[in-house]
């Protein structure tokens, strides 16, 4: 590209000289042989003036008086009738320009000059018109290297660019080059950058979330599948297969959740739902791998609550709480209810030393953990209570309490207790 900008460059500038300067040429030729032969025209009237008067004053003419009044490279005659020709100057061989100028007094002076002289003139003049020519077409060619460097390097950096979004390196280089077009293309690749950007991040969060929440319920439904195989009592293994397939709805719903969010966040499928029926479900569920750790995890608090929220992301977020308890904290993990102005609060508190001072509410950020764990767990809680409507909190650094906030729906009256009211 930047070769055709040059060659296009030089072929323009070459075409305007070649066509302003022929016709410069043709005019400056025309112009000198005009003016060599008005030159002429007005020595051979200047003699014929020179030599009028002397012959009023019957002065003598000779060439020697004359000799002065010519110049040097020009040949003059003079004649008068009656007399030979007064010749003045040398001369000149070849083709000359002539002019002659009648006096009054009879005689007739002619004035030559060779066209040499016009032709050196002519010669200088192209010569000053290829000069500038010449430079014109360096001035062209250095002029043409710069705009096709201003041209050629911002493309071969937005073909660059493009390479590097291809190649999966989708930072955006925010740089600009002063051409409207050029420009023009340069924002759209930022832009595709930064959704690109945005993209490959959800979709690694999306992993690293799947993971993260995916991890404890498999390990539990192993454990069931372990005790399954391990017991030939009937009725026990139809109670583990069963709370068996409760996990595995859970894992449905689970992943259901997380593509839900990595899409829209702010999407919500909040639903009336028994908060019991979910923390039971939670106890259940954590129960063998806290007997395993040698701790226990109990509830209290107040009973038959309905809450508004997606009992699935409520599960998940009381089973990151339950779970970040297991692995940091120590003692007996409590689930405890309570119900504060219309608002139903889920409460997970343990023994142990509580959350460090130096995290505080930071704890809720991602990549941020206390001891070496993702540092996902409560994040993503955090961001599935917020999808329903409802939020996390830490309550209380040491020990550590962590309350879990959801929309209240107030005790359904009974058919009798509502016709009185309306009879009242």
């Amino acid at each position: 590209m930047r070769r055709r900008l040059i060659q296009s460059t030089l072929a323009v500038v070459l075409v305007v000289i070649a066509v302003f300067g022929v016709s410069l040429v043709i005019v400056e030729t025309r112009t000198i042989s005009e003016s060599a032969r008005e030159r002429v025209e007005s020595e051979a009237v200047r003699l014929a003036s020179i030599v009028d008067s002397r012959l009023i004053v019957e002065d003598q003419v000779t060439a020697a008086v004359l000799s002065d009044q010519v110049t040097e490279d020009r040949y003059a005659v003079v004649r008068i009738p009656g007399k030979p020709p007064i010749e003045v100057g040398t001369k000149p061989d070849g083709d000359v320009i002539s002019a002659s100028a009648p006096g009054e007094e009879g005689e007739t002076v002619t004035v030559q000059e060779p066209r040499s002289s016009v032709t050196r003139e002519v010669g200088r003049t192209l010569l000053i018109i290829g000069l500038v020519a010449l430079l014109a077409v360096i001035a062209a060619v250095l002029l043409a290297i710069r705009q096709a460097s201003r041209l050629a390097s911002p493309l071969t950096d937005l073909a660059e660019t493009a390479e590097r979004l291809g190649s999966g390196d989708p930072r955006p280089r925010h740089r600009r080059y002063g051409v409207p077009e050029l420009d023009r293309v340069a924002d759209v690749l930022d832009r595709s950058a930064e959704r690109i950007a945005r993209m490959l991040t959800a979709e690694r969060r999306l992993a690293a979330d799947a993971s993260h929440q995916l991890r404890t319920p498999l390990t539990a439904l192993s454990m069931r599948l372990e005790e399954i195989t391990l017991t030939d009592d009937p009725d026990t293994v139809k109670e583990e297969a069963t709370i068996a397939l409760a996990q595995v709805e859970r894992l449905t719903d689970v992943v259901e959740r997380l593509l839900t969010n990595s899409r829209d966040p702010r999407t919500g499928s909040a639903v009336t739902f028994d908060l019991d029926e979910v923390i039971k479900q939670q106890l259940a569920e954590w129960r063998p791998a806290y007997r395993s750790a040698g701790r226990a995890i109990v509830t209290s608090g107040k009973r038959h609550l309905r809450a508004v929220g997606t009992p699935g992301a409520v599960a998940q977020v009381l089973a990151a709480l339950i779970e970040n308890s297991l692995m940091h904290g120590g003692g007996t993990v409590a689930l405890r209810t309570r119900v504060t102005g219309n608002q139903v609060v889920v409460e997970v508190t343990d023994e142990g030393p509580g959350v460090p001072a130096d995290l505080g509410a930071r704890i809720f950020e991602r990549a941020i953990s206390g001891r070496n764990s993702t540092g996902i767990g409560l994040a993503v809680a955090r961001d599935l209570a917020e999808a329903d409507g409802g939020r996390l909190e830490m309550l209380q650094a040491a020990p550590a309490v962590f309350g879990l906030f959801l929309s209240r729906t107030p005790p359904e009256k009974s058919r009798d207790e509502e016709t009185r009211q309306t009879i009242r």
